[in-house]
């Protein structure tokens, strides 16, 4: 089976990921469980085969740069099929991939289960706004659909910096530049700070990764920007406590009280199933109100999930009661609403 033929198979299954691993059948991530496409195990010289038909796909992509260092992460599209994101790296010697479909046209955030609460989120027009979730939690995709809300809403200039570009956008009411870096410049650092230099309303970055990037992001948010970005956390404080803590002890008071002064929400999300099978998004979503803000100022993070869980309005809502509302729609069960609980105890209660 060629490289086209897979790709295209695992798009018309609606598969989220594809998995070329020697050793292994190819399989296919479908509902966010891993199917074998066969019984045949993929062998190391099938498995090259395969990883170069990618490379050659990916506009003659250097595959010697990628069997020298042993990862490479980039993206590519094929016309009338899909767009794909692409993580290749050896492993015991031989090649493999793991391949990430994306769609070429974004569905309505409602069709995607994306509330009007995160939506929303994108009418602040300066500071900043982290969307977190574990990795393959549909974040890319939220923040995908607020730019495309900006995009069609505003007439701003929306810059993206990403590692590698994933959902293209057009120019519609905005201007938007997409940068993925290593292709159009070196760094996330470099182009954060040259980005401020190119009139820019709104910047999405692709992650805060380390305690540069934070910093130049905390900045531009504070010089009147919009910073929309994404962590690997779980929950408003933990993405609190995860962004100072990057910075060395004797900062950390400074960067939470700048930190107090530019942050406007946390929108936590993971996935989860429903009684079909399929996967949707559940949301935490916490705004930013003058009482949070003086918890972060005061070093008194810690209490903010219980004044998320104990919230009932549209603008903060805890991942319980979103839980809790799902099951109340009949959408998912009991079980899958207290395994994905963050006080699975309390909302056993509610669920009674």
């Amino acid at each position: 089976m060629d490289v086209i033929t897979i790709l295209k198979e695992a798009t018309d299954l609606c598969a989220t990921d594809i998995f070329i691993v020697a050793g292994l059948p190819l399989s296919y991530k479908i509902n966010g469980v891993i199917q074998e496409k066969d019984q045949d195990k993929l062998f190391p010289p099938q498995t090259e085969e395969l990883v170069r038909g990618i490379y050659e796909l990916a506009n003659q992509r250097d595959f010697s740069e990628f069997s020298n260092k042993g990862d490479d992460d980039f993206s590519f599209s094929i016309k009338g099929i899909s767009r794909f994101r692409v993580s290749t790296y050896k492993q015991r010697g031989s090649y493999a991939a793991v391949v990430r479909v994306i769609a070429f046209f974004l569905p309505k955030p409602e069709d995607l289960g994306i509330p009007d609460a995160v939506i929303n989120l994108t009418y602040f027009n300066k500071g900043m706004i982290l969307v977190t979730g574990p990795a393959g939690s549909g974040k890319s995709t939220t923040l995908a659909c607020m730019i495309d809300h900006i995009n069609s809403e505003r007439r701003s200039h929306i810059i993206t910096l990403e590692d590698p570009l994933e959902h293209l956008h057009m120019h519609k009411k905005s201007i938007v530049s997409q940068r993925e870096i290593c292709t159009d410049t070196q760094n996330y650092v470099t182009a954060l700070r040259a980005s401020l230099r190119q009139s820019p309303d709104v910047i999405l970055l692709g992650e805060m990764r380390d305690y540069e990037t934070i910093n130049v992001a905390m900045t531009a948010a504070e010089t009147g920007h919009l910073i929309i970005s994404m962590l690997h956390t779980i929950g408003a404080a933990n993405t609190i406590d995860r962004v100072i803590d990057v910075f060395p002890p004797n900062q950390q008071n400074q960067i939470a009280m700048q930190l107090s002064m530019v942050l406007d929400a946390v929108v936590s999300q993971q996935l989860v199933p429903n009684i079909e099978g399929k996967q949707i998004p559940v949301f935490e979503i916490m705004t930013v109100t003058p009482a949070i803000r003086n918890m972060i100022r005061d070093g008194k993070v810690h209490q903010i999930d219980g004044m998320v869980y104990s919230s009932s309005g549209e603008n903060t809502i805890s991942m319980d009661s979103s839980l809790l509302k799902l099951f109340k729609q009949g959408s998912i069960t009991e079980k899958t609403a207290l395994h994905y609980a963050t006080n699975p105890e309390m909302l056993a209660k509610k669920l009674k």
